[in-house]
């Protein structure tokens, strides 16, 4: 769907979502490539249970190695383990919070967008009820002058019967 430069899209006036498409740069909060795809899916995957079992597992392995003397690259007090952490704490805290704002900001978008919506049902909704207003007002015009030509039908009818019964007894007077 193009927009136009007012943002709505072009040729589709009533769309659902043409108050939406001003915002649509905000679809993805690291940007439109694949380092913005995977840094996304980066930052979501912290917080899951998937993350936090496998970094268990992974510590739990690292520290039992390591203090049975399977290996000895990192012995008490696990210093190569505290530099791990730490690495992984200066990426993670950034993405996270940039995932969080860029989140926070298409929220706020999506809230906007939904209200401009709402306005607009709203105005539309206006605009049937008067359009609604101007056609019972004209039926009832009709109606009216529907009632007005029936009533000068009966009228012209009558006069007509009228007319008929003098010509008839005129006719027969003359006739007899």
């Amino acid at each position: 769907m193009r927009a136009s430069t007012t943002g709505e899209p072009t040729g589709s006036r009533g769309h659902h979502l043409r108050f939406h498409v001003p915002h649509a740069h905000l679809a993805s909060p690291f940007g439109d490539g694949w380092f913005g795809a995977k840094a996304e899916d980066f930052a979501r995957f912290f917080g899951t249970p998937t993350f936090l079992i496998v970094q268990t597992v992974i510590v739990t392995i690292w520290i039992i190695s390591n203090v049975i003397g399977l290996t000895k690259f990192d012995v008490y007090p696990f210093i190569l383990l505290n530099l791990a952490f730490s690495l992984q704490a200066a990426y993670a805290a950034p993405l996270i919070l940039l995932a969080q704002t860029r989140q926070a900001d298409r929220d706020k978008a999506l809230v906007d967008a939904d209200a401009q919506h709402r306005e607009a049902i709203a105005q539309a909704s206006l605009e049937r009820q008067e359009l609604a207003a101007r056609h019972a007002e004209q039926m009832l015009e009709l109606l009216d002058q529907n009632t007005k030509l029936t009533q000068m039908t009966q009228e012209l009818t009558a006069r007509i019967v009228a007319l008929t019964d003098e010509i008839h007894r005129k006719v027969v007077v003359a006739a007899a």
